[in-house]
């Protein structure tokens, strides 16, 4: 079967059910089950921009932008990319399309995400420095690992 290429688009409110349900395909591995919550409510009130990744007639990752302009700073928030497409260059592009939307905002000077010790190499590969560790941060067993580059 020959799969299509990827594609991003914003964040609707009508994609909100099946990124809940790809949330859920990565728990528990990469997100605790008490972060769902938290995601429903980053959706619903604290995203900024917000991107997801379909594929196949389906949506295979999301990713989104915080920004801190008083800092130059912008944050990586809430990356999930389908189990099945792990490896298969989905956050990659995600991150990368992010990255350069940055380059485009002159008073953004820095780039952090906060993720765990699950993710975090795949940061280190996108150019991102471990900056600070926290055992148990998002909850038991489930550390942070906060990174950052310069844009």
């Amino acid at each position: 079967m020959t799969r299509s290429s990827p594609t991003i688009r914003a964040y609707t409110p009508d994609d909100q059910p099946a990124l809940l349900a790809l949330l859920r395909r990565n728990t528990p591995r990469f997100f605790h089950v008490s972060e769902e919550q938290e995601y429903r409510t980053y959706l619903e009130r604290h995203r900024e921009e917000y991107f997801v990744v379909e594929a196949d007639g389906a949506i295979v990752g999301a990713g989104g932008l915080n920004y801190f302009p008083d800092e130059q700073l912008a944050r990586l928030s809430w990356d999930v990319v389908d189990p099945e497409r792990h490896g298969q260059g989905i956050g990659h592009l995600l991150t990368s399309y992010r990255l350069e939307r940055l380059r485009q905002r002159p008073e953004i000077r820095q780039v952090v995400v906060r993720t765990t010790q699950e993710v975090y190499r795949f940061y280190e590969k996108m150019g991102f420095t471990l900056v600070r560790t926290e055992h148990d941060f998002w909850a038991p067993g489930f550390d942070l690992y906060q990174m950052q580059r310069a844009l």
